[in-house]
């Protein structure tokens, strides 16, 4: 009975048997079928979503960077380097920017500060810095604060980015050099190039200047008012600097 039992067994257990050995092996072909054809699409898929990526994180930096430029340039203040002068202390080129405003930063003091933005070249490449320093009343002007020691450097821009500055006065002409001005320019236009293909982004936009005019509220009389020959104190309406820039942004 037992040896009956034991064979019984036996054949119900042949009877519930797994796969074979051929079904594995065609159920690995298939599996390796299936994660081939995946590898191959995420292959493919890959690389582009990482350029994407690495596209909009570019983008994102350069609006940073901009909103920085803008403010910076938009606090502009009519600030002269010493009392016997009679020009702001502003000086601007193609490629840099040299400006006083209010002190910007959650451990700096209240008060001024001179703010130089300017390209510097690297290793990698030219970078768009933003360095500070202090500002304090002396016999220097804005040019010669050029090869002062800013301290604070910060990058805004990595190649192959590269911004270049228009100034326009009162008047609207547009010019690259704003130097020696008895008034601060009324807008600055800030153009984003690729330096490798040296096209124009669509992303460049224009600052306008909040503060063009001395504070003339302590003068004795209008011809005191620095920088405004025959004390004119008020500027025009039809400003075609102000004007082009509305329609930009419009």
């Amino acid at each position: 009975m037992r040896r009956g039992k034991t064979r019984n067994d036996r054949n119900r257990r042949a009877g519930i048997a797994g796969f074979t050995l051929i079904e594995a092996l065609v159920a690995t072909v298939l599996m390796g079928v299936i994660l081939a054809a995946l590898a191959s699409i995420t292959s493919q898929w890959l690389p582009n979503w990482n350029r994407g990526i690495a596209r909009a994180q570019r983008a994102e930096l350069v609006n940073i960077a901009l909103d920085r430029l803008v403010a910076d340039l938009g606090a502009s203040e009519f600030i002269t380097p010493n009392r016997d002068s009679k020009t702001p202390l502003f000086d601007g080129t193609e490629f840099s920017v040299t400006l006083t405003r209010s002190a910007l930063g959650p451990n700096t003091r209240p008060g001024l500060e001179v703010v130089r933005i300017a390209e510097v070249k690297d290793g990698s490449g030219q970078l768009l810095t933003r360095s500070t320093r202090p500002f304090t009343p002396s016999e220097t002007d804005a040019r010669s604060l050029r090869q002062s020691d800013f301290s604070n450097p910060v990058v805004l821009l990595r190649s192959p980015y590269q911004v270049s500055f228009a100034y326009a006065g009162r008047d609207g002409l547009w010019k690259n050099i704003w130097q020696n001005e008895s008034l601060l320019p009324t807008a600055v236009r800030l153009t984003v190039r690729d330096a490798t293909s040296g096209r124009t982004l669509t992303i460049s936009t224009t600052a306008l200047v909040h503060i063009e005019l001395p504070a003339c509220a302590s003068a004795k009389s209008k011809d005191d008012c620095i920088g405004l020959p025959g004390g004119d104190s008020a500027p025009p309406d039809n400003n075609p600097a102000l004007t082009n820039s509305n329609k930009q942004r419009t």
